[in-house]
């Protein structure tokens, strides 16, 4: 590895290394996967389908898509992370899952291509350099055509409308740090994490390789793209 290579897990935040914090991400994520594994099963998901489940976390996408393909390759930087991911996994009986750590700069995949990718909320923990050459490598982890499904925090306004979206994504912050994310926790993501301008995100996204396909933006902060490798 070069010197100037960054290091992926001191940017993973360090909450997401906390066991105790992992133990009740599940609740206070409230991630229903329904939406994506139904756009990916309308883009070529199928019984034969290798899927990479980057940044993978707890594994509720995982554990979704499972039983749906082939194999399940699910990866995370996370020790906390990939023990609880590997605890799901074996307590369901699963076979046809691989738990790897490593991120998205670390991960070397094996055998064939996969074709499919799916990651939700991790890439903004790299600064747009990173995310650039995250992106490239997860080009190069799938098959030409391979569906990709990606979410993530994105700011999908200009910068001179920051107050007025601010302001509107921050209103839909919880009070119950349990179940949700306040708005002192989203202040600090604005403040201290690396979400980007879709304007800046999208041309990334095609000069890695990829076709945007479908695009879904909820309060302008929240991005949902369903992508084809070129």
């Amino acid at each position: 590895m070069h010197e100037w290579w960054i290091d992926e897990l001191a940017h993973a935040g360090a909450e997401h290394l906390d066991h105790d914090y992992v133990a009740g991400y599940d609740r206070k994520a409230g991630y229903d996967p329904t939406d994506d594994v139904a756009a990916l099963a309308r883009h070529g998901l199928g019984s034969d389908s290798t899927v990479l489940d980057l940044g993978a976390g707890t594994g509720t996408f995982t554990m979704a898509i499972a039983p749906r393909c082939r194999r399940v390759v699910a990866v995370d930087v996370s020790p906390a992370m990939v023990a609880a991911l590997r605890r799901r996994v074996a307590g369901a009986g699963l076979d046809n899952v691989t738990v790897v750590q490593a991120g998205f700069l670390s991960y070397e995949h094996e055998g064939p291509p996969a074709d499919v990718a799916f990651s939700r909320n991790a890439l903004h923990q790299l600064p747009d350099f990173w995310k650039a050459i995250a992106l490239d490598r997860v080009a190069r982890a799938v098959r030409p055509g391979a569906v990709v499904r990606l979410r993530d925090l994105v700011y999908d306004f200009e910068p001179r409308d920051v107050e007025q979206a601010m302001a509107a994504w921050m209103s839909g912050a919880v009070d119950d740090p349990a179940v949700g994310w306040t708005a002192a926790e989203l202040a600090e993501h604005v403040r201290i994490e690396y979400s980007t301008f879709s304007w800046l995100f999208e041309p990334m996204l095609e000069r890695c390789g990829f076709e945007i396909v479908e695009r879904e933006y909820v309060r302008a902060a929240y991005g949902a793209y369903t992508l084809r490798r070129r």
